[in-house]
């Protein structure tokens, strides 16, 4: 199964190029990225971008992973969608869904299809011994 991540991976890479961002851990990479006569703004995560393009990166990687999560859930569904992260966040280890619940808060997912969800997520835990 694919993850959200599958989905805006290639046009996120696509918004970096064109608008001239990039991503820098220390002054080094930073130095080796940037141009000459650009003001550069630290978006967070070490993603630097040039300031004239800050509110288009923004608007777009918004969009992109709007459309990312729709073709998350039309390709997946919800309920595989909420396995995946109940798996993903080893829940039946916690005993809890509330890292499942926070990673979906950006989904049209509620807190109760989650919980609607895990009596037949932990059975299964139990019948393959994911533990």
């Amino acid at each position: 199964m694919k993850y959200l991540s599958d989905y805006i991976e290639k046009a996120q890479t696509d918004l970096f190029k064109e608008c001239g961002s990039f991503f820098a851990f220390s002054g080094k990479q930073y130095n080796e990225s940037k141009k000459d006569g650009v003001n550069y703004i630290d978006m967070g995560s070490g993603l630097i971008c040039p300031e004239e393009n800050v509110e288009k990166m923004i608007n777009k990687l918004d969009n992109i992973h709007k459309k990312g999560i729709e073709q998350d859930i039309a390709e997946n569904g919800k309920k595989a969608i909420i396995h995946r992260e109940f798996g993903n966040h080893e829940c039946q280890i916690s005993g809890t869904i509330t890292a499942c619940v926070e990673k979906l808060e950006e989904y049209p997912i509620t807190k109760k299809e989650i919980r609607a969800e895990w009596d037949e997520y932990f059975q299964k835990c139990i019948d393959n011994n994911w533990f």
